[in-house]
């Protein structure tokens, strides 16, 4: 019997035997088997359909199984599946010219990785190569992958576990107005104050030391932190003064999830270096990369970059990102996720903040937005702590149970229920996901104490 035929039930009877699933304790999980999906939503094999408010893993942005993107994979699967990446080809070579003319600045080569990880891993190496200098500056509130490299600037607890690893990465505090690290009274002063920490950290380690700063533009997984006015330029800034590489981490933020092709773009600024992967094409087949200054592409006009994949600039994915970004461009999809943020998700949010109390805050550009819970809103004690797990827990979990119980699958992160639908969602399904929220949010408010 092939894969193809394997009944529903056996798929989850396999998949517990033999798949071993990420960031999971393996006999405390229970995976609905998926069935299908289409636009906004997916099913399960008991004909069980969700809306998709966690566009999967905040990849998904040009919806599921969009006819075009899927017929642009299997005409190149038809054509030519594979080739070597020292090779010159057509899907490779278009995808790379697509996305760097939609680069700010003059970023415009493009290094092909299999995902986010080995973009941010690739990008360092590359400050490091050109700078001769050796330490890597982030955030603490961050998520930068989990391979080995990755995962050491990561900032957020999924680091812990695989400490210690790669050695020179500094970590320091970026801009959080709502839970200010710096006591700020407001988003000025937190830009201000955020911006001299960060003198501050390279005082004491030395500049002359540091390779690059590397920060997710919009902060994703650890907030969906939007950089308060001038907090961008104020890095480029200091960048420039000291010689450092500055590193745009856009896995999660880019390709009009922020309502620009590159989150970057809202504020003007142009990194040295832009990690792109996820909304690239979905994730109909695995693809991210880098996209390269002309300063730094420079450095390697004469000297061998040290690094390579075997499937860098994959055909099949290239010519899904090809398709991908003409679709964008063709069905005015990073226009509508600007209309989502600010006609539709943004007032649809500051409703819930009005109506309940449990809503400590709710932040977001385009459609990456958080709604952070909190026990009391005088003291923002967060409805679960820092890291919570097992019965600290309990109160996220019963919110996730119940969005799901009523068909909406969410995507959250220690206090916060994040709205981060595909781009292409309609308004329509982006109320109906909220208000699906808005019913299960007095689970939260039950627990409110203020």
């Amino acid at each position: 019997m092939t894969s193809l035929e394997t009944r529903p039930s056996e798929a989850l009877v396999n998949d517990r035997a033999h798949v071993f699933h990420s960031w999971s304790a393996q006999s405390l999980i229970n995976p609905i088997v998926v069935a299908g999906a289409e636009g906004s939503w997916f099913w399960d094999d008991q004909g069980k359909r969700y809306l998709d408010f966690s566009s999967q893993l905040v990849n998904v942005n040009i919806g599921h199984q969009h006819p075009k993107l899927v017929a642009a994979i299997q005409e190149q699967a038809a054509r030519l599946c594979t080739i070597a990446p020292f090779h010159a080809n057509d899907a490779r070579s278009e995808a790379a010219r697509l996305i760097a003319e939609r680069a700010p600045g003059d970023l415009d080569m493009v290094f092909f990785t299999n995902g986010g990880a080995e973009a941010t891993e690739n990008a360092i190496r590359m400050a490091r190569l050109h700078t001769g200098r050796h330490k890597i500056l982030t955030t603490y509130r961050s998520y930068h992958g989990a391979t080995g490299g990755a995962i050491q600037l990561t900032g957020d607890p999924r680091r812990w576990p695989s400490e210690p690893g790669l050695p020179g990465i500094v970590k320091f505090w970026g801009p959080y107005p709502y839970r200010s690290a710096f006591h700020s009274a407001d988003e000025i002063q937190e830009t201000q104050r955020a911006l001299q920490h960060l003198r501050d950290t390279l005082m004491v380690e030395g500049p002359q030391t540091v390779a690059a700063i590397m920060l997710e533009s919009v902060v994703g997984t650890n907030g969906i932190l939007v950089p308060p006015p001038g907090y961008l330029d104020g890095v480029r800034a200091i960048c420039d003064e000291f010689g450092i590489v500055f590193i745009a981490d856009e896995v999660m933020s880019g390709f009009g999830r922020c309502g620009e092709w590159f989150a970057v773009d809202a504020w003007g600024v142009t990194p040295d270096l832009i990690c792109f992967a996820k909304g690239v094409n979905s994730g109909y087949i695995p693809l991210g990369g880098v996209v390269i200054s002309r300063k730094i592409s420079d450095t390697f006009r004469e000297r061998q970059f040290p690094g390579g994949l075997t499937y860098s600039g994959h055909p099949l994915a290239c010519a899904a990102a090809v398709a991908s970004i003409n679709i964008y461009e063709e069905e005015g999809i990073i226009e509508h996720a600007r209309h989502l943020g600010r006609d539709v998700i943004g007032p649809e949010l500051e409703k819930l903040k009005a109506k309940h109390p449990s809503v400590g805050d709710v932040r977001g550009i385009g459609v990456f937005w958080a709604i952070e819970l909190v026990k009391n809103r005088e003291t923002r004690e967060p409805l679960v702590p820092f890291n919570a797990g097992g019965e600290a827990n309990a109160p996220m979990v019963e919110l996730i149970g119940a969005c799901k119980a009523k068909g909406l699958w969410p995507f959250t992160h220690f206090n916060r229920m994040h709205v981060v639908p595909p781009l292409t969602t309609t308004d329509d399904e982006v109320r109906q996901g909220i208000a699906i929220i808005d019913e299960v949010l007095t689970l939260a408010d039950a627990r409110y104490t203020g």
